[in-house]
């Protein structure tokens, strides 16, 4: 709660003590017991309001300035300020600007606060486990009659950027909300129905799932300005829709399906959201397991091979493989094959270490503004790979959007069309 002004009775009761003690600010302490700091404030703030001469204030009003002339003393009064301010507890300091005069003291200074990162996190998980108790949980579904038990099947597919709108004569290629979900609908359509009959597979989404992570289409941490293409509440609904979809395909043709949603920098709330409401909504499918996991880094073992993956926004291509490698300590030493995963870039690169093959993926979004005018012209694709539990990684397929949509379908909803201007 805000601090209580102080009344003009206190005030007048320590200025009657400052001049009963000779305006001795140590023995007006003492003899109030209070202390020689709130001394000084309340003389202060006797003087502003006039109390010690020349005459006395109007109400609402204080002391500024005191300019005399000869003979006569005039009294300069402007409007007094309001109750001293506190930063609320869902916010904290954020920008402060000082104004100094030529001896480096404080005339005047702005203060600037901003919501609590980690309160405004806190009130999310919270809302989160409000909202799971009443997510409806989902039967179980009948699997294929036959798989292979060695092998693993994971599609890796990573910053989707779901609601973010791109204009092909600016970019080279139209993105937006619906091409967005068409596109990775299409893309598992394809990438399952040329699969091998794997036992698992994994859903490794591995970060920028969406777009922005609030009602303001900026990046979470340096909010940068974003090509938006929709509300945040409808792109909410389309990603549900999507990965709902995309989870029962995959249940279909797997006997267990493994979901990782990785944490990515522009939707670090809305992945945690999105990897607790899978986990509640499945926890009666024993078919599926969802890593909740709070880490930004995550894994799954599978036989002697062991599956890596952050969206190496923190860690690079370069040194995540110790990063990996430490945390997850036990299960990489009793995994012979080691393979990291990653995305960020939009680019592909593999590196080969002593430790692990790291790999970082390409995206199937199209590039926005910002990629196109800084000239980060990367191709478009996703990937399946195949894992044996006894041998690594055994094969793959590279499957691009025009693989799996046609060019008719890539075309946004927006003003790309021209049209005939009216006289």
């Amino acid at each position: 709660m805000p601090t209580p002004p102080v009344t003009d009775e206190k005030v007048a009761a320590t200025l009657a003590a400052y001049l009963a003690n000779s305006k001795n600010q140590a023995h007006t302490a003492k003899a109030l017991g209070i202390s020689r700091d709130s001394v000084q404030r309340h003389i202060r703030l006797a003087a502003e309001r006039g109390l010690m001469g020349p005459e006395e204030t109007l109400p609402g009003y204080l002391i500024s300035s005191l300019s005399k002339k000869i003979g006569n003393t005039y009294v300069k009064q402007v409007r007094a300020p309001g109750d001293v301010f506190e930063i609320p507890p869902t916010h904290v300091t954020g920008k402060i600007t000082v104004n100094r005069d030529a001896d480096g003291r404080i005339i005047q200074d702005w203060l600037r606060v901003e919501p609590d990162k980690v309160a405004q996190q806190e009130a999310m998980r919270a809302a989160v486990d409000a909202l799971k108790e009443d997510l409806p949980r989902l039967p179980a579904l009948a699997g294929p009659s036959h798989v292979r038990d060695d092998l693993l099947n994971q599609f890796v597919v990573t910053d989707n950027h779901f609601g973010m709108l791109s204009w092909r004569e600016e970019t080279g290629a139209d993105y937006d909300l619906r091409i967005a979900e068409q596109l990775l609908l299409d893309w598992f359509a394809a990438a399952i129905a040329q699969a091998p009959d794997a036992h698992t597979a994994i859903l490794a989404q591995l970060g920028d799932l969406m777009h922005h992570d609030a009602l303001e289409s900026v990046t979470p941490a340096h909010r940068h300005v974003l090509d938006a293409d929709s509300r945040l509440q409808k792109v909410i609904r389309v990603v549900i829709r999507t990965i709902r979809r995309i989870i029962d395909m995959l249940l279909q043709s797997h006997q267990h399906v493994h979901v990782v949603m990785a944490s990515g920098n522009h939707d670090p709330a809305s992945s945690a959201w999105l990897r607790e409401m899978l986990a509640t909504m499945y926890e009666d499918e024993p078919r599926i397991s969802v890593d909740n996991s709070p880490s930004l880094y995550y894994s799954y073992e599978w036989g002697q091979t062991g599956l890596y993956y952050h969206h190496m926004h923190k860690r690079g291509v370069k040194d995540i493989d110790r990063t990996f490698a430490g945390m997850f300590r036990e299960m990489f030493g009793r995994c012979r094959y080691n393979y990291g995963h990653g995305g960020h870039r939009h680019s592909d690169e593999v590196v080969e270490t002593a430790l692990m093959i790291v790999e970082r993926h390409q995206t199937l979004a199209a590039p926005d503004a910002h990629s196109a005018g800084g000239g980060w012209l990367s191709g478009r694709s996703a990937k399946r790979v195949t894992y044996s539990k006894h041998f690594g990684e055994v094969g793959r397929d590279v499957l691009r959007p025009e693989m799996v949509l046609g060019a008719s379908r890539l075309h946004a909803a927006n003003d790309n069309e021209q049209k005939r201007e009216a006289a």
